[in-house]
């Protein structure tokens, strides 16, 4: 049987793919983000997952305005980096998983999710740089990577609610696969943030941390957070923290399981602009 054994959380900054691309991970501004990573690079040697689903947003890469589906599964068995203005990340392509990326989808779509299924797309900073941050630059990755696109940048976006039911019935479906499996499921975006308007580089450190703590502790109440407090809390951007639900809806403690031991949390500000938290939690 596969088994969902961690989640992983944590933005997805293109700035800090930029900073590990030209080597400037040392210096003054960016050395304290990598710091709150290096448990985590030793943590995932250590644990070897065989796959990681991995929940994200695409940044007008793979899908433009003008088709934007609200949970995009990927089933392929490569995807190619994006090129996302400044050519693609020097990076390794992405090897997914489609035997069980199909598997969910059998799953999930019969739980009564309407998913849009993605048999070839480019995968752009929203996924690799998470898998940088948590595993390096190496020249290839060292699992396999089933991606899920959520759409958080165009209103309707789908409810924190509807996210975490989400992640649950990916749970069912990844325990229901056959193969003996060891998966990881990432939620990835936030934290709090702003691009554009009069609030740019709006930063909340104070509900970012109340956010963190009702992750870990109370998951349900997380997930009945409106967007409109996001928006007015985190900034418009903040938004993205609903598909931080789907990981944590995938853990054993809300199907009646033990509550998941919390083995690293990390936050930090700024990086450009952006609030960055990070969290591993284990079943």
């Amino acid at each position: 049987m596969a088994r969902i054994t961690a989640s992983v959380y944590t933005s997805h900054v293109p700035a800090i793919g930029a900073a590990l691309d030209l080597g400037k991970t040392e210096e003054d501004y960016w050395k304290p983000v990598f710091a709150g990573y290096e448990f985590s690079k030793q943590w995932i040697a250590e644990q070897k997952p065989d796959v990681i689903f991995l929940v994200y947003n695409d940044h007008a890469t793979a899908f433009s305005l003008d088709l934007i589906p609200t949970f995009a599964l990927g089933t392929a068995a490569h995807y190619k980096v994006a090129d996302e203005g400044w050519g693609p990340r020097p990076v390794p392509d992405v090897e997914g998983h489609p035997v069980l990326a199909a598997h969910i989808a059998q799953s999930v779509i019969q739980d009564d999710f309407d998913l849009t299924l993605v048999n070839r797309m480019e995968v752009d900073h929203g996924l690799t740089v998470p898998l940088s941050l948590m595993f390096g630059q190496p020249q290839a990755w060292p699992c396999k990577v089933i991606p899920l696109a959520v759409n958080v940048v165009q209103y309707p976006v789908p409810s924190g609610r509807r996210c975490f039911q989400l992640g649950q019935a990916i749970r069912k479906a990844v325990e229901s696969f056959d193969e003996d499996l060891t998966v990881q499921i990432w939620g990835t975006g936030g934290m709090s943030h702003q691009l554009q308007g009069a609030r740019a580089g709006l930063i909340n450190r104070e509900w970012d941390n109340a956010w963190l703590d009702a992750l870990i502790a109370n998951p349900g109440a997380a997930a009945q957070v409106p967007h409109i407090d996001y928006v007015r809390e985190a900034g418009s951007e903040g938004i993205e923290l609903v598909m931080w639900l789907i990981a944590r809806g995938a853990m054993a403690d809300v199907s009646g399981g033990a509550a998941p031991r919390v083995r690293h949390r990390f936050y930090h500000v700024p990086a450009s602009n952006t609030a960055v938290g990070h969290l591993i939690l284990e079943n």
